[in-house]
């Protein structure tokens, strides 16, 4: 209790970590409680009831996905931030183990502290799960994911999961801190010279490289499989594995890494000052730009991961489809039009398994798509497509359909027996379901694929017909999939971006309380205020530059494997580079971590240095 309340400042910040994990946990929880017991106004149709449940379901995927992460950054920041603690009280805990404090009674008062960090976090971050529900229900809603009239009732299961999540999460990120804690000999409490000490311990050592030897292990199988599926899986396990490596590794990469920007800082008292501290101030270098090596390898690697696919569904399409334009409405054979194939989509519902799947069907001429398509049946034939019969689309052929097994199919009311004659393979836009005769759809929305004849002018017959290009079409249907991402992207983006920012400000606010006479003695030494200030400014701006260009490099290994796997299935590279991302997460770090180590800085050099050199604080 005492060691808490007399440091509360380098408690601070798991403090806050661990109450927006339980506020996150919380809320999260509550809302998907409700998702899983959905209340469906009447009134609405099939599909329309199929839509409402997709959206719960994806809703429940989604906070999921925020629980496991702000699971996974609580205890990261209060892992970060109970070892920087053991650094700083070295000498004290050494004091202790001089006076007679056994190794055991060391990790105890640890993990004390570590449950009073997360009763304060939990207590605090109760109020914030209660405003979290209503924000995540807003959200939610606003995203197209739940339906407007959708409320989040209290769930007292909500509370008890997120108050356990909460003690626990800082009881598990305190136990390295702990154990190093306890290895601390009490001949040390002599020694006035923590930054000598090595700051790699055994584990740090191990863990690190073991991510690094499995994330380059990673890189190479995705390289030699040369496969998209397999590329697109492998970049999430990279992106989780090289940032674990990095951050494990930043006190040996970073300063490493380091020595780029540092050759401009040169020239002056104050950039050699700046430059030596990012070299040689290891572990406090290390604390402050292992938060922006992980949010800015997975929050690049997701966003590049899933634009790439986006950009993959687009040319996909653009090389299955032989025709030159899409045009809204039937389309008439005309001079100049080799091709015509018009297809009518319809709600239909389908009765499979003892359970129904409400979707579209697509009403096709199979001759006329067939001349505007490269995508061939994997099993049956789409000539047979005529009468009672209907093909399995790209969207549902691994969903255990048989080939000539009867269907019971609704479509625009009617009942029909539906014979199943094609099973068309898998690909990435998963838009098309099933195909039916023409014949069976007589009212619905039509657009024609037009095929040209050699000679045709392209511009002029898409304005004589008012369509667009294939091309256009294509990039069009990966753009709707990217909004789609995008949505569950900007949430998952948000909680990392504050998470980041906590464990950042963290770090320095720890860093450079433990400074006032490092600064007190250059200002003794003939620097003025303003000079230690831009020393520091300086020196973290250094580190968010190290921080960030790590994190791209983590990013770039994992859509290694994309472009490999998108040049050898479709001929060209298709990858996705998030630059307004990457400018975003610059950007943003630059004003955080330089607010901060300047406010920070100009705190620690306010009082006159005669005051701090006189005696040991």
């Amino acid at each position: 209790m005492g060691a808490v309340r007399d440091r509360w400042q380098l408690f601070a910040g798991a403090v806050v970590a661990v109450a927006l994990g339980v506020g996150l946990v919380q809320s999260a929880l509550q809302v998907m409680a409700a998702t899983d017991r959905p209340v469906l106004p009447a009134g609405l149709t099939g599909i329309e009831r199929a839509h409402i449940r997709d959206g719960y379901a994806g809703a429940a995927t989604l906070l999921g996905m925020t629980v496991m992460l702000a699971v996974f950054l609580t205890v990261f920041i209060v892992s970060t931030t109970f070892g920087f603690t053991v650094v700083q009280r070295r000498r004290e805990l050494a004091l202790l183990r001089l006076v007679g404090a056994q190794r055991g009674s060391l990790r105890l008062m640890l993990l004390g502290e570590a449950v009073l960090l997360g009763l304060v976090g939990t207590a605090v971050g109760v109020p914030v799960g209660l405003l979290g529900t209503f924000a995540q229900s807003k959200l939610l809603v606003s995203l197209g994911m739940l339906p407007q009239w959708f409320i989040a009732p209290w769930d007292p299961g909500a509370l008890y999961a997120a108050a356990i999540v909460g003690v626990s999460t800082a009881v598990v990120g305190v136990f390295a801190a702990a154990w190093r804690a306890s290895r601390i000999s009490a001949l040390e409490a002599l020694s006035d010279l923590p930054e000598g000490r090595p700051v790699m311990t055994g584990w740090r050592w191990f863990w690190g490289l073991s991510a690094a030897v499995s994330t380059a292990a990673l890189v190479a199988i995705a390289q030699a499989a040369g496969d998209l599926v397999a590329g697109l899986t492998i970049a999430l396990l990279v992106m989780v594995s090289g940032s674990v490596a990095l951050s494990q590794l930043s006190p040996v990469v970073v300063p490493w890494v380091g020595r780029l920007p540092a050759l401009v800082l040169r020239g002056s008292v104050v950039a050699d000052l700046a430059r030596a501290n990012v070299l040689h101030a290891v572990r406090r270098s290390a604390a402050t730009a292992a938060p922006l090596i992980v949010l800015a390898g997975l929050l690049l690697g997701l966003w590049g991961t899933f634009g790439s696919l986006a950009k993959a569904v687009g040319e996909e399409q653009r090389q299955l489809i032989t025709a030159d334009l899409v045009v809204p409405g039937e389309v008439a054979s005309t001079a100049g039009i080799a091709v015509a194939s018009p297809q009518t989509i319809v709600p239909i519902s389908i009765r499979h398994n003892r359970r129904t799947t409400y979707s579209e069907a697509i009403g096709i001429d199979p001759t006329a798509w067939q001349q505007t398509h490269k995508l061939r049946p994997r099993k049956g034939s789409l000539a047979r497509l005529a009468g009672a019969a209907i093909a399995i689309g790209p969207g549902m052929s691994a969903e255990g359909y048989k080939l000539n097994s009867v269907l019971a199919a609704t479509i625009d009311g009617r009942t029909v027996k539906l014979k199943v004659v094609a099973i068309l393979p898998e690909t990435l836009d998963v838009g098309d379901n099933f195909f039916v005769p023409r014949a069976l759809t007589p009212a619905g929305r039509t657009e024609t694929l037009v095929k040209l004849a050699d000679g045709a002018d392209l511009t002029a017959a898409a304005h004589r017909l008012g369509g667009r290009t294939v091309a256009d079409w294509a990039q069009s249907r990966g753009e709707a999939q990217q909004r789609g991402n995008t949505a569950i992207f900007a949430v998952l983006m948000g909680l990392s971006g504050v998470y980041a920012a906590v464990a950042v400000v963290n770090a320095i606010v720890m860093s450079t309380a433990d400074r006032r006479r490092e600064f007190a003695q250059a200002r003794m030494a003939g620097l003025t205020r303003p000079q230690v200030l831009l020393i520091a400014l300086l020196e973290s701006l250094t580190v968010v530059l190290v921080g960030v260009l790590l994190g791209c490099i983590v990013a770039a290994a994992a859509l290694a494997g994309i472009a490999t796997g998108t040049a050898s299935t479709y001929g060209v590279v298709v990858v996705a580079i998030p630059w307004r991302l990457l400018a975003l997460i610059l950007g943003g770090s630059l004003i955080v971590v330089g607010s901060t180590a300047a406010t920070t800085a100009w705190l620690a050099t306010k009082p006159q240095p005669i005051t701090l050199l006189s005696g040991r604080e």
